[in-house]
């Protein structure tokens, strides 16, 4: 008991001198330079006057600080947009600001305090106490910064930073190019900002402290950019006793003294102490290695919809005469990731844990536009894309090197990520186009200091290596970078600081994805007959294809003005706010519903193509996985503006059809139509057989009647395809003038459902007769409060009702009517056959009051329900 104690104590002791770590991101004040009149060194002295300086949001940018204090109108509303000045005239003055922040901090003995930037966009002067914080200027969006402020700590405790942050050098044209007229790249900043085909230029090109702003305090030791690398060798299951897994930890130690500091570096992770004596020589940072650990019986790590996603928590020390100098903690997941060639389909096949996945991914720019990140949004983002079953999330090459905190949510949820690095085909010289300011020749070498790129590549490396969820690096979007960045890249600094990941090239390499079609390697990107994607064979790996994706009506209405809410007409040009938003034309595809009476009218008609659209996708793809696919990436899930394409979810967080549609296409275990020859087909997407599978088909007329045509119990091989039999001549003998529903659904050996699948089929006119004259349907709804912020919501359709079809669930604010974002449901835009029932979960974040759920169909009256 004494030796216990005497442990507990040292324990105690031991954490009560580790370091320290918070965050500078409340407080902060901001001016424009031509306001300031004044230096760095007299600003950032504490008494000079800050009184007419007005609140700043750090971290931020520039434009997030003018919004917040009400000088800009919403950028994302209307045509707010085109009232904002734009940096290209305004000149860089414009958006050139000072911020400032009083803090209070001192250094006793041995400790050492460190200023660090995660982020700032482009260039920036740093000021503490009167004094210069950096030797040079600070520049480069995509790069941490740390400095040791020890020395320039006021006395007293209380102290002032000043940072002056400019604009990129090269803002841009914003003329209308995908990335204006190009130069933007001349600088190593987000692309996008000067426009794209999905988003209007970003007035201030993400000026400003965007990224944290952190004062930690050490001893005379700082531990730097731990590295940590799991090998599972085999081929494993999720279930079962494991093989061990080797752990490998190497880790930075930089002692900033004047002496040589000796002590003991160890990690623990799973109850194991891995300890080696260190000593760092003054003013020395070393790498150190630790030995291996072979972990055994491992809890692994999976891709969503293979297993869980188990994480290991990991303490990293530096100990000297019974003193923590510094230590850092970080959650590792256990997994190893391989690519294989696959020579039958000609395309790169991933493999975790030694096990074969089908990549379901979805293409995402950036979580906001504005840079106004936040756990919360990117947790409630990426559970979307698990709520879709995908598995993959491409980061763009045109924006950033995604967040920590964004992998964090993926290591949670289980989603791998394929990291671009910062480059385009758009504005790095891919093709000739008449929008750019510089030739093919010259764009070909953006950005212009390659060496920073270099340096900021290592930098952000090193950010986000030891997350799970992290499968593979990409050169560039649709192109390399240029050849002295690209070379010690692949051949250096990778193997250097990784040496786990595949690098593709670029992001539609013949190394990814062989490109025997011709073309640029991905796409298309515009809605398609549902049968081109069952029939006609694609790139093997498409990093790109899709497109549509409007919002409904309550989304259109918190950025469009109801005087603009106007229906769009086939082959009429838009209305202007419309088409400032990007909107894409696909009123061919809603017009065998009826024509669109009113923009309401439009939304719901576009839920339809948008569920049809994604559906048929990923199906298609599925259809012919191992065969024609190794996998699909969708361009794309996500808009970081208000823009009106390419969404499974609208900016505000409000998923669309798009989303439920994908869910049901991409499910593990799925059973489906082929549009071309009815042939009916299941898919498994798991590492076992599923044997016992009942699959039942049926067919419903308008007026709800049911025509039963099969049922026959079947198997299923892991990871494969198996086809049943057609419906063709079926649904031949059926009066198809109006179109028929056609029910496919997988039940286990005690009937419970594991896969539904309700198609609504046209006639033979390629109309949706039957649809524009249904009857209505009198649905029962019940909502039931399940604690926990988890809501039941009933549907109930009678015997002899026609089907209650396409029916949309909402969790509102049961006073305003407002939705509750974000939520999350576990079906959406659900069909009710007659005699039967469904329950859709809802999940929502935080605390809420006076919830309601509102329900709306095709064919059902909009009904709200109090929740029990």
């Amino acid at each position: 008991m004494r030796k216990l104690f005497l442990l507990l104590l040292l324990c105690s002791a031991l954490t009560v001198n580790a370091q320290q770590r918070y965050e500078l991101n409340s407080g902060w004040v901001c001016t424009n330079i031509k306001d300031a009149q004044s230096t760095g060194s007299e600003i950032s002295k504490t008494g000079f006057s800050l009184n007419s300086w007005i609140p700043a949001t750090v971290p931020g940018t520039v434009l997030t600080t003018l919004l917040n204090n009400k000088k800009v109108p919403d950028p994302f509303y209307g045509m707010n947009n085109e009232k904002i000045p734009d940096v290209y005239k305004t000149g860089n003055d414009y958006y050139t600001y000072w911020f400032v922040k009083d803090f209070e901090e001192r250094a006793v003995g041995n400790e050492q305090v460190w200023l660090q930037f995660r982020g700032i966009n482009y260039k920036a002067e740093i000021y503490l106490n009167g004094k210069k914080v950096n030797p040079k200027t600070q520049v480069g969006m995509h790069l941490r910064a740390q400095y040791n402020i020890t020395k320039l700590l006021s006395p007293t405790g209380k102290n002032r930073l000043a940072v002056i942050v400019y604009p990129p050098d090269f803002p841009g044209n914003p003329n209308g190019g995908q990335g204006g007229d190009g130069t933007i790249a001349k600088g190593l900043t987000t692309q996008y900002t000067a426009g794209w085909d999905w988003i209007q230029p970003t007035r201030d090109r993400n000026t400003g402290i965007w990224d944290k702003v952190t004062i930690e305090k050490t001893k005379s030791i700082n531990i730097l950019n731990p590295q940590v690398i799991t090998l599972v060798p085999g081929k494993r299951l999720p279930e079962g006793k494991q093989n061990p897994a080797t752990v490998k930890v190497s880790v930075e130690v930089e002692n900033p003294t004047g002496q040589a500091v000796s002590g003991t570096l160890q990690y623990q992770i799973a109850g194991k102490l891995v300890k080696q004596p260190t000593t760092v020589a003054a003013n020395k940072t070393t790498l150190v290695k630790l030995a291996d650990l072979q972990l055994a019986n491992p809890k692994l790590w999976w891709p969503s919809g293979y297993g869980p996603q188990n994480l290991y928590d990991v303490k990293i020390e530096f100990i000297a005469a019974n003193q923590v100098l510094d230590q850092e903690q970080l959650k590792v997941g256990v997994r190893q990731i391989d690519n294989i060639w696959n020579e039958h389909t000609r395309s790169m096949g991933a493999f975790v844990n030694g096990q074969k996945i089908f990549i379901k991914g979805g293409n995402w720019i950036i979580s906001d536009a504005m840079l106004r990140f936040s756990d919360a949004r990117y947790d409630a983002e990426v559970r979307y894309h698990k709520d879709m079953n995908l598995n993959l999330i491409r980061i763009w090459g045109g924006a950033i090197l995604e967040r920590p905190e964004f992998y964090n949510a993926c290591d949670k949820y289980g989603l791998l990520v394929f990291q671009d690095f910062w480059f385009s085909g758009d504005c790095n010289g891919r093709w000739v186009d008449p929008m750019k300011k510089e030739d093919q020749w010259t764009r070909r070498n953006y950005p212009d200091d390659h060496h920073l790129t270099l340096t900021a590549i290592e930098d952000q490396i090193k950010m986000i290596r030891n997350h799970a969820s992290l499968a593979f690096w990409c050169g560039g979007n649709e192109i390399t970078p240029p050849e002295d960045i690209l070379e010690p890249l692949k051949n250096d600094i990778l193997p250097r600081l990784d040496g786990t990941r595949k690098l593709f090239d670029f992001s539609n390499s013949d190394e990814m994805s062989f490109n025997s079609i011709g073309g640029n390697g991905d796409g298309p990107y515009g809605i398609q007959d549902i049968k081109t994607f069952w029939g006609t064979r694609t790139f093997p790996y498409n990093s790109e294809v899709g497109s549509v994706g409007v919002g409904d009506y309550v989304s259109l209405l918190r950025f469009i003005p109801k005087e603009n809410l106007v229906a769009p007409q086939y082959k009429a040009k838009a209305d202007s706010v419309w088409d400032y938003h990007k909107y894409i034309s696909y009123e061919q595809y809603l017009n065998p519903y009826g024509k669109p009476k009113s923009a309401e009218d439009f939304a719901m008609k576009a839920q339809l193509a948008n569920y049809d659209q994604y559906r048929a996708l990923m199906e298609g793809f599925s259809n012919k996985m191992w065969d024609w696919y190794t996998g699909s990436i969708i361009w794309k899930t996500q808009n970081p503006w208000t823009a009106m394409r390419g969404q499974m979810y609208d900016y505000y967080l409000d998923p669309n059809a798009c989303l439920y549609g994908l869910r049901k296409g991409s499910e593990p275990l799925h059973v489906m139509m082929n549009p071309l020859d009815s042939m009916v087909t299941i898919v498994n997407n798991g590492f076992s057989t599923k044997n016992n599978l009942m699959i039942q088909a049926k067919a419903y007329d308008m007026d709800g009647k049911d025509y039963f045509y099969s049922q026959a119990f079947n198997s299923v091989g892991p990871s494969s395809v198996r086809r049943l039999f057609p419906m063709n001549e079926f649904l031949a003998k059926l009066d198809k003038k109006e179109g028929v529903f056609v029910s496919l659904r997988i039940l286990d050996q005690k009937q419970n459902i594991l896969s539904e699948n309700i198609y609504w089929l046209p006639g033979k006119d390629g109309e949706y007769s039957g649809l524009k004259s249904m009857k209505q349907g009198p649905l029962k709804v019940a909502a039931v409060d399940q604690k926990n912020g988890k809501v039941a919501v009933t549907l109930s359709n009678a015997n002899g009702n026609p089907v209650a079809f396409f029916n949309r669930v909402a969790l509102i604010n049961g006073n305003t009517g407002e939705r509750v974002l974000p939520a999350f449901y576990d079906d959406n835009y659900v069909s009710i056959l007659p005699g039967e029932s469904k329950t859709v979960t809802v999940e929502y974040t935080g605390k809420q009051s006076n919830l309601a759920v509102e329900v709306y169909g095709w064919n059902v009256e909009k009904q709200k329900v109090n929740i029990q």
